[in-house]
């Protein structure tokens, strides 16, 4: 991998990660485009999460410094009742990240077909929450953040759009876009910390070489990733309280059908 493909990919990989739209999928088709193996670059896809994780720390930094004061005062109150919801949001994804990931991936692959199919689901996830008009919550239960929680856990599928599925799920169940956004982007975190260790530990224990990429392509990638995550994040999370997702269903519609019919030809 040179410095050009490092700095597409960290792109792709910073903005899809909170648009709705797939990061794992658009990272698969940058691949194929440009002709690079995701399965040989085990240290660039563990450095361009941990850049995203970044990313949302410093834009939701404010959020973050609000929650660590409030549960340090070891009370029950509306920063411990958040952070617990984000633990139970974990759950889903936990359970599936570590016992049936592998198994997910053996079963669907992660190829151009499944990646458009999934494309098509996300598509069509975000087009019915936008037309869908529940009655308005005032906070996210524990029930709501279980069900998001599952939401994210079913975006292990390539081209099923974590942050598209969590937001989308969360919006059918009646909860107020102007916390949604932010709340996607926080229980994100552990879980992407999580792949990306999880990663690490099976290239130890299939004694991969995790330094198979020079050091300059990496911290373009990084930085690539980080930049645009940082724009991404705060981007989307305006787009959410305006309420305009429908504009990227049609995108992931789009896409998908192209991925279909170029992974078919």
């Amino acid at each position: 991998m040179d410095w050009i493909q490092a700095l597409l990919l960290g792109l792709i990989q910073g903005l899809t990660e909170y648009l709705p739209v797939s990061s794992s999928g658009h990272l698969t088709i940058g691949q194929e485009l440009l002709g690079v193996s995701g399965g040989d670059n085990l240290t660039f896809d563990v450095a361009v999460h941990v850049a995203t994780v970044l990313s949302t720390l410093v834009i939701l930094w404010r959020e973050i410094d609000w929650i660590f004061k409030g549960i340090f005062k070891f009370e029950m109150n509306e920063e411990t009742k958040y952070v617990l919801n984000i633990l139970v949001s974990m759950i889903p994804v936990g359970i599936v990240g570590v016992f049936f990931k592998d198994y997910v991936e053996k079963v669907f692959g992660s190829g151009l077909l499944i990646v458009g199919i999934m494309l098509l689901v996300t598509a069509a996830l975000l087009t019915f929450s936008y037309f869908a008009k529940p009655r308005q919550k005032s906070h996210i239960s524990l029930k709501d953040a279980f069900i998001i929680g599952v939401a994210q856990a079913c975006a292990v599928l390539p081209g099923l759009s974590r942050s598209g599925s969590t937001i989308a799920t969360g919006l059918l169940l009646g909860n107020k876009k102007e916390r949604l956004a932010q709340f996607s982007f926080l229980m994100v975190i552990p879980p992407i910390l999580g792949e990306a260790l999880l990663d690490v530990m099976k290239a130890v224990k299939g004694e991969d070489v995790l330094g198979e990429i020079e050091t300059f392509p990496l911290l373009v990638g990084f930085l690539a990733a980080f930049v645009s995550g940082c724009f991404a994040c705060k981007w989307m999370i305006n787009i959410v309280k305006k309420g305009k997702l429908i504009y990227f269903g049609i995108y992931c519609a789009i896409v998908g059908a192209i991925a279909i019919i170029y992974s078919l030809c």
